[in-house]
């Protein structure tokens, strides 16, 4: 089952861009992607699975906790951030393939309703010494929602396909 359906920006991007191959990055270069709306019900099944804890699952609960609120659990903050980046204009030849994350932030809460979108810009560029068939791009990700505010900030690296002569 889908957690979110496909960005409509995503099937009208399908017809225009093409996969980036490392040569196509550049230091500054920004992706931007579509919205997709924290459906409640979905973001509380995925904390009864993997994130229990009672500001995930019960609103009545949550009002005496931290948040006072129901909110996201940031993992599942995390997979729509994955699904956004997956139908984003960010297209690395060879798919998206994380090598790891030197920062992972969630600045503010993602609640239910809430309409996410995903900022992306290129960090640094440098091809692999062990694989010269590729290079690595790193990447700052941020997840914000309707007003714009961070809610989630990811630094990592792709493994990206160089073009082949």
């Amino acid at each position: 089952m889908l957690l979110v359906a496909p960005c409509r920006e995503r099937r009208e991007l399908d017809q225009v861009v093409t996969e980036h191959h490392f040569e196509d990055f550049a230091v500054g270069q920004v992706f931007g992607s579509g919205r997709v709306r924290v459906d409640g019900d979905r973001m509380v099944a995925f904390a009864a699975e993997f994130d229990p804890q009672a500001f995930h699952l019960d609103p009545k609960e949550a009002r005496h906790m931290f948040f006072q609120r129901l909110v996201a659990s940031g993992w599942y903050t995390a997979a729509l951030t994955m699904r956004l980046l997956v139908d984003s204009d960010l297209r690395p030849a060879d798919g998206i393939i994380g090598l790891g994350f030197e920062e992972l932030r969630w600045p503010q809460p993602v609640r239910p309703g809430d309409e996410l979108h995903l900022h992306t810009e290129v960090l640094e560029l440098r091809p692999s010494r062990s694989r010269p068939e590729h290079g690595l791009v790193k990447l700052r990700m941020t997840t914000r929602n309707r007003a714009d505010e961070a809610v989630q900030v990811l630094v990592g690296t792709l493994l990206v396909g160089r073009r082949r002569s």
